[in-house]
């Protein structure tokens, strides 16, 4: 018996939904390897060769890439909304993505090759076109999942994006940071294919290799997952219309008070969250000097935990409701964020911390985290990655809830607008924290703001559906 889904159409069938899902699978190990843990970091102290200046490079870079996706995805998603078909415009940002994911491979040790600017230029670009084929992504999930299965099928997706960079960061630690730096038999003597370690090609590497993976697992989206049928309006017409549309539905938000508060209410902790997530591995780098291997094992076991976490987030959605669920996510990664961002290698939650001799710091035999307050930062790590993929997860599954039915399609747009509109301002906020304070500290534990505001806020809204005008 065919489902229906929250948009009232006949939703798809396992392969459909699945294949949706794994869009995830394809995206998101752009987000491990390359914006977190290790392309990021190796930018930063390699690259720009100064990790306070590396990450406030980067902290702007990401502030431009927001601004510019706040600024023009309402205007695609409105396109995209009249002319009725999503994954053509998806398959399009992927076709651009790729080749300029695959050229971050000429961004060579010290500013040579393509030259710092260059590769933030790059980073830039690419991030918009990432945030675009999210968007188109986020508004398929109402027609494609059934209604019974929403937070499931969104949870799940998360589960598979966490763990495909899982897969990735092994293999890359095998293939290209272990060998030559560990005595294990089954650690191969030197990089494979060749890699020189000397101008940081195992480091560079992730860049070809994620745009290789992108390419080939956004196929099931395009092949199984089903999508809206083609309106054949001309684009002129499709832009007029999908402009006045989205007008209407803001003028309209007064009636919608409950849920225009929720929209403003996420894009703060989104933009909070994804913040952490931008700025783990270039803080922990920074703070600890922890290198490539040190950050692919970190990378592992927290998107590990955060597969954990979009899994536990269904189950807590299913439990708790939408509201609550979020409300633990959002005020446990701004607990545990002010706990990470006071252990340092010197002191833990303010109280100094020293050894006699440097070689007594180490309090097991393993090569890494073998220090006190490296143990506790990568602990305290894994239950934040934790809460976050619950709140990522949860939050989708909270619009679901609260929006009409009848116009689940215009309220998911907003949905991608509030996600995109103030991007901007954790970067921003990283950024300009950083470069006045001259402290890493600093500058990602400003990221604090934007969560205890978005907890706050969230305590003020209803889970209940609205009801058209």
């Amino acid at each position: 018996m065919n489902q229906l889904s929250l948009a009232g159409t006949t939703a798809a069938g396992p392969l459909g939904y699945q294949s949706w899902a794994l869009f995830e699978w394809a995206r998101n190990p752009y987000v491990i390897l390359v914006t977190i843990y290790i392309f990021a970091p190796y930018f930063s102290g390699t690259v720009v060769g100064d990790p306070v200046r590396g990450q406030t490079l980067l902290g702007y870079a990401n502030s431009v890439s927001g601004a510019l996706i706040a600024v023009t995805a309402p205007l695609l998603g409105a396109i995209a909304d009249k002319k009725g078909r999503r994954k053509p415009w998806i398959a399009i940002f992927v076709a651009l993505m790729v080749p300029g994911i695959f050229l971050l491979w000429y961004a060579e040790p010290g500013g040579g090759g393509i030259g710092i600017l260059p590769t933030l230029g790059l980073l830039i670009i690419v991030a918009i076109l990432f945030e675009y084929s999210a968007v188109f992504h986020n508004a398929m999930l109402p027609s494609v999942a059934p209604a019974s299965k929403v937070g499931m099928v969104s949870g799940l997706a998360l589960a598979y994006g966490n763990l495909a960079g899982l897969l990735l960061m092994i293999f890359v630690l095998y293939a290209f940071a272990l060998p030559g730096n560990s005595e294990w038999s089954f650690i191969p003597e030197r990089p494979l294919f060749g890699l020189d370690p000397a101008t940081a090609e195992p480091d560079r590497i992730v860049g070809p290799m994620v745009a290789l993976w992108v390419m080939l697992f956004t196929l099931p989206l395009v092949l199984f997952t089903p999508d809206g049928a083609d309106a054949g309006k001309p684009i002129g017409q499709a832009i007029k219309e999908g402009l006045t549309e989205v007008w209407r539905t803001l003028r309209q938000l007064r009636h919608f008070a409950n849920v225009g508060l929720y929209l403003i209410t996420r894009m703060i902790f989104n933009d909070g969250m994804a913040g952490v997530l931008i700025f783990g591995g270039v803080y922990a780098a920074g703070t600890f000097g922890w290198g490539t291997t040190e950050l692919l094992l970190f990378g592992i076991i927290t998107s590990f935990s955060a597969a954990i976490g979009a899994v536990l987030g269904g189950y807590l959605d299913d439990r708790l409701g939408s509201k609550r669920a979020v409300l633990l996510a959002v005020g446990g990664t701004a607990s545990l964020l002010a706990v990470g961002v006071n252990i340092q290698p010197d002191s833990i939650l303010f109280v100094p911390y020293s050894v006699p001799n440097q070689g007594d710091a180490a309090i097991w035999s393993l090569p890494y985290f073998n220090t006190l307050p490296e143990i506790l930062y990568f602990g305290n790590t894994q239950i934040f990655a934790m809460f976050i993929t619950v709140g990522f997860a949860s939050a989708r599954t909270m619009m679901a809830r609260i929006a009409p039915p009848s116009m689940m399609t215009q309220f998911f747009g907003l949905y991608a607008l509030s996600g995109t509109a103030t991007a901007f301002l954790a970067p921003l906020l990283v950024g300009a924290f950083t470069s006045t304070f001259h402290s890493q500290r600093a500058g990602f534990a400003s990221l604090i703001i934007l969560l205890s505001l978005g907890f706050v806020m969230m305590l003020f809204v209803r889970e209940e559906q609205a009801q058209p005008a």
